[in-house]
């Protein structure tokens, strides 16, 4: 915790440009991100021992073309936020946090993390009580990059029609992941941990689903969607799911990690894996650069792809005034939306990082063991 707060005052008074909009009556912030801690590792290392529900912190701060933005943390895990007495404070919470975000003057928040629907699928009462900002669950512009990500690792690595498992292909990034690539003719395959909803999916898309791992075969591709206990791979999964001689190509977009580090380390000779869903931009700065993108476990110009709608939803609406933009639901993760946020994202110069596998550089996509197969051998 005193390393945390000996970075909060350094990166306080490092922020020159806050200190700048501070002197000349600008708003101190223009988005904010609004997120819960992951676990209590990190909530150990974020607040004071005995921190009440109600308590928040500051997180990191980060720009890009003159848009400021930064996190503030609610002391909350996604599991306290499922009961119903912790949904009902957890709220409150959030609440809380925006007003703290609209008297710095931002005019975009997003729910990330764990909070995207904390307030339902619409975010109505939210909307209701400040009519007057923009909110985004961030799920268009992560959906963007993911379907992105997963056409170039398919290219880089020289698969021609890969057999691809999504896990958690009903929840918003699988569906919009296997309608991509549905689209594509690609061979899809889908696994999830709720049933009701892997068979809903089945008879609405067409698309094979197992409700066991077992059942599936081997496959090219695994897009994993979600970090749900019930569907999270397993050492014993990468075996049973890559083929013979060949390495599993892991597309993980999940946070935390569907394919875990400590899983990782024990299959990597067998796996290629790389974070999705993530954009980058050399015009992105975190303050304190690396040593605050290391907090995100981030490498420097990367951000989260939902971060990087928010961003990009302000720099449209109030730096390009697009009327279309401002009046969209940005709960509602679509086709047309997704496209918004696409030229959001040209207009910032922002696009896919390199490709990355906890923050690691992924520099060599040669998925076979040996000779490499015929084409007539991979799929």
């Amino acid at each position: 915790m005193q390393l945390v707060q000996l970075w909060r005052g350094l990166m306080a008074a490092a922020d020159y440009r806050r200190h700048w909009r501070t002197l000349t009556g600008q708003p101190k912030l223009d988005v904010v991100f609004i997120c819960n801690v992951r676990d209590e590792a990190e909530r150990a290392l974020f607040y004071k021992p005995g921190a009440t529900s109600r308590c928040q912190e500051n997180g990191p701060r980060l720009y890009i073309n003159g848009v400021a933005g930064q996190i503030r943390g609610i002391n909350f895990t996604a599991a306290e936020m499922y009961s119903r007495e912790g949904r009902k404070v957890a709220k409150l919470a959030f609440i809380d946090a925006v007003r703290w975000a609209e008297a710095q003057g931002a005019k975009v928040i997003l729910l990330a993390a764990s909070t995207k629907r904390l307030f339902g699928r619409d975010g109505l009462e939210l909307k209701q009580l400040f009519p007057q900002l923009i909110f985004t669950i961030g799920d268009n512009g992560t959906a963007q990059l993911l379907c992105a990500d997963v056409d170039r690792a398919i290219a880089s690595s020289g698969l021609a029609r890969p057999r691809i498992l999504v896990i958690g292909p009903y929840g918003i990034l699988g569906s919009a992941v296997c309608q991509h690539l549905q689209q594509q003719g690609a061979h899809l395959l889908g696994f999830g941990g709720n049933d009701t909803y892997l068979r809903e999916f089945a008879e609405s898309t067409g698309i094979t689903v197992v409700h066991d791992l077992r059942d599936a075969g081997p496959v090219d591709l695994v897009v994993a969607c979600t970090h749900s206990d019930s569907a999270r791979l397993s050492a014993e999964h990468i075996a049973l799911l890559r083929k013979a001689n060949q390495k599993l190509l892991v597309v993980d977009v999940a946070e935390p990690a569907n394919l875990d580090r400590q899983v990782y380390r024990s299959v990597q000779n067998d796996v290629i894996r790389q974070d999705a869903g993530n954009a980058w931009s050399a015009d992105l700065n975190y303050v304190l650069g690396h040593l605050t993108a290391k907090q995100l476990m981030l490498a420097q110009g990367t951000v989260f792809g939902c971060f990087a709608e928010a961003l990009a939803l302000y720099h449209a609406v109030y730096r390009e005034h697009n009327p279309t933009a401002l009046s969209r639901d940005w709960f509602d993760v679509n086709a047309f939306n997704q496209a918004l946020v696409a030229e959001a994202f040209h207009s910032l110069r922002i696009g896919l990082p390199q490709p990355h596998c906890f923050g690691q550089p992924v520099g060599d996509w040669t998925l076979w063991h040996h000779a490499q197969p015929t084409v007539g051998e991979q799929g």
